[in-house]
């Protein structure tokens, strides 16, 4: 599911995240899905299970898993939502792409040239 560059200058529960955020927006993962426990993630990925549970805490502190006490982590079932924030991140991200090339006066068509 998910692959770990050691040559990527994130850290690995960065990694992580960033994983699992694209599988659960992509649908990859439904909600209510049990999440692997922080062990067998951790064998899986060849990493220590502190790094695991580092990035399990963030996705929940994001909103993007639950956990039940004793029962493991799930998908949270409001994606929806979720899909909303990650699309106004994206757009934040895009408009200070655009004014950095307006500043540098390079022109928007020259910029998405052979990306559309």
């Amino acid at each position: 599911m998910i692959q770990l560059d050691y040559q990527d200058r994130r850290p690995i529960y960065e990694q992580i995240v960033a994983g699992y955020k694209t599988l659960i927006l992509s649908g990859a993962l439904e909600a209510g899905e049990q999440m692997p426990s922080v062990r067998n993630l951790a064998m899986e990925l060849s990493t220590n299970p502190n790094t695991v549970q580092k990035a399990y805490t963030e996705l929940e502190r994001q909103k993007y898993i639950y956990t039940v006490k004793g029962r493991g982590n799930y998908i949270s079932e409001d994606n929806s939502l979720l899909k909303g924030e990650q699309l106004k991140e994206l757009r934040g991200r895009l408009k200070s792409l655009l004014d950095e090339t307006d500043e540098l006066h390079i022109d928007r068509a020259e910029l998405t040239k052979g990306l559309l």
